[in-house]
């Protein structure tokens, strides 16, 4: 794949659907190989981190940062300068403007909440204001909700921000890979959420990638 345009920085934003550790294993991923990244932690997904992985996150940017990089087993010298976390509620943040270049904002868990308020252009905090930004400038939106089942308004706001230009990924996981633990599911998901980025991996096993087929003459 062609990772040129990832010389950018990638907006990472996580919000307070259920499904953290698809947000923290993307951004695992994306330190160990050296992408910078833009991080929001929304208020809501701090909390439901604390419930699933037991991570008690600060709102506080440098302490986030900190405890980012502790968990992600990243020594803050090393990686420290490839990640910058903003406040949630920062409008006045780089990233809340067009004139700052990005490669590409992925949003992951994706709340029902936070994607009805980008769907009807309401930027009232910086993630949906750094998601509007990206319909506006034409760059890659990729959604990833975590929420079963639909209702009729939240398939009327994702139809529309796929009209409008955003990628909609469902944290749907395949099983032709065979995982064999809740890292395999979760690396499906991230793993694919990387394909639509266009970042190279191999987090899980392609279909059919094993199997050795005819060559056509």
């Amino acid at each position: 794949m062609d990772n040129s345009n990832l010389s950018l920085p990638v907006i990472v934003a996580i919000s307070g659907a259920s499904g953290t550790i698809y947000g923290i294993r993307l951004l695992q991923f994306l330190l160990e190989n050296n992408y910078k990244i833009e991080l929001i932690i929304s208020k809501s997904a701090s909390k439901v981190a604390q419930a699933e992985t037991s991570l008690n996150l600060s709102l506080e940017p440098e302490i986030l940062k900190k405890q980012v990089l502790s968990y992600l087993k990243n020594p803050a010298n090393k990686k420290e300068e490839l990640l910058n976390i903003w406040s949630h509620d920062d409008i006045t943040a780089s990233i809340s403007s067009g004139s700052y270049r990005t490669s590409v904002m992925v949003i992951i868990p994706a709340s029902m909440g936070t994607i009805g308020a980008i769907a009807s252009g309401v930027s009232d905090n910086l993630i949906t204001r750094a998601a509007d930004v990206c319909l506006k400038e034409r760059r890659k939106l990729i959604l990833v909700p975590r929420e079963m089942p639909f209702s009729t308004i939240h398939l009327e706001n994702l139809t529309k921000l796929s009209i409008a230009g955003a990628i909609v990924a469902p944290a749907c996981p395949g099983f032709y890979h065979s995982p064999k633990n809740l890292n395999d599911v979760v690396d499906f998901v991230v793993g694919k959420v990387l394909d639509l980025i266009g970042i190279d991996h191999s987090l899980f096993k392609r279909w059919r990638e094993d199997i050795n087929l005819p060559v056509l003459k």
